[in-house]
């Protein structure tokens, strides 16, 4: 695949960026890199390769489900400017 002059322009402006006229080609070549490096990462075989959470090997870190500071449910609707019935109390937005 191959970017031509207009689709330069027409990338740009969906970009939302300036592009002089006279720099098109030069933004055409680099878009046209960019797919051919596209193309090569297509081509490399990954089937059997599992998916990495980073670049070293480690497990996540992981903590018991446990309830670690309940019971402060007055506290926290102190702060509220409106609770009712031990809830915030928000004006409605859908009618």
């Amino acid at each position: 695949m191959s970017i031509t002059r207009d689709e330069a322009r027409k990338v740009a402006h969906l970009a939302r960026i300036a592009v002089p006229e006279a720099e098109l080609p030069r933004l055409a070549d680099q878009l046209n890199g960019i797919l051919q490096f596209m193309e090569q990462l297509n081509e490399v075989d990954v089937d059997g390769v599992e998916p990495m959470t980073g670049v070293t090997p480690m497990r996540l870190k992981r903590r018991e489900d446990v309830v670690t500071a309940g019971g402060m449910q007055d506290k926290i609707l102190a702060n509220a400017p409106d609770a009712r019935e031990g809830f915030f109390a928000v004006p409605k937005v859908v009618e």
